[in-house]
């Protein structure tokens, strides 16, 4: 016959054996797992230069999200496809919302997140690498990459030539899409490059090619198990090791 105290040196024993186990699994459920970063690409054709391409993106949670064109200088896109150059030097404009209401989203300075290299700030957003250049009367980068951290909702990204400005990007805050654009194309996909005297001037294509990729997939890290969760259950399991009869009971489930 197995005696009280018997038992009572068992259960202290499995307790002291186990609690290392329960302590290793709570950690690995503590420790945040992160997501895979998400790549989608895009491509397209304009109709014209008085013409522009939007796409949107729903994010859960707060998220890295980079931009990166393609088409002016060419490169090989998030697919694997290879972009071929001389698209358009493109515009990147970023809203929040979707349809003719979405706003502008500006920086701390009031300024509206959007850039071309016909901008000031273009110098912030070359994105030349990864992307190719163009030689018009010298080597000249057209294309963006943009990097910021955006809250959860739902974006609006807009993409036009670097002559078919939004006019929401002129208006800061409060600025909207359906405010229309300033059009300074002349009616052509044209880009002009001016070095010292002279002006060298290249025909463009209608072409558009650009990466959005957000980190962990828009969704950030894995959410972990609450710490009073977690501590239910370890008891739980040194419960089960410690009573002989729901131990038995188990074993005949």
């Amino acid at each position: 016959m197995v005696t009280i105290s018997r038992i009572q040196s068992c259960r202290a024993r499995w307790f002291l054996t186990s609690l290392p186990i329960v302590l290793f699994v709570a950690a690995c459920l503590c420790a945040p797992r992160a997501l895979a970063d998400s790549t989608t690409s895009y491509t397209g054709t304009l109709s014209s230069p008085e013409d522009y391409a939007t796409e949107t993106l729903t994010l859960t949670a707060s998220s890295t999200v980079v931009l990166q064109t393609w088409s002016f200088g060419g490169g090989t896109n998030g697919s694997g496809t290879a972009i071929s150059a001389g698209g358009f030097d493109p515009l990147l404009a970023i809203f929040s919302g979707t349809g003719s209401g979405a706003e502008i989203l500006t920086d701390s300075l009031g300024d509206a997140i959007a850039t071309a290299d016909t901008f000031t700030n273009f110098s912030s957003f070359m994105g030349c690498p990864p992307a190719g250049q163009v030689d018009i009367g010298g080597d000249v980068c057209g294309d963006i990459t943009m990097s910021l951290t955006l809250d959860p909702g739902t974006y609006t990204f807009l993409l036009s030539d670097a002559n078919y400005i939004p006019v929401a990007v002129d208006e800061g805050a409060g600025g909207e899409l359906g405010d229309g654009f300033f059009d300074l194309t002349g009616g052509a996909f044209q880009t002009c490059n001016v070095v010292g005297s002279t002006t060298t001037c290249a025909d463009d294509t209608a072409n558009w090619a650009f990466d959005v990729t957000t980190s962990g997939g828009g969704g950030g890290t894995a959410p972990a198990p609450e710490p009073a969760t977690l501590i239910l259950l370890g008891m739980g399991l040194l419960s089960v090791g410690a009573d002989p009869k729901l131990r038995d009971k188990l074993r005949r489930l």
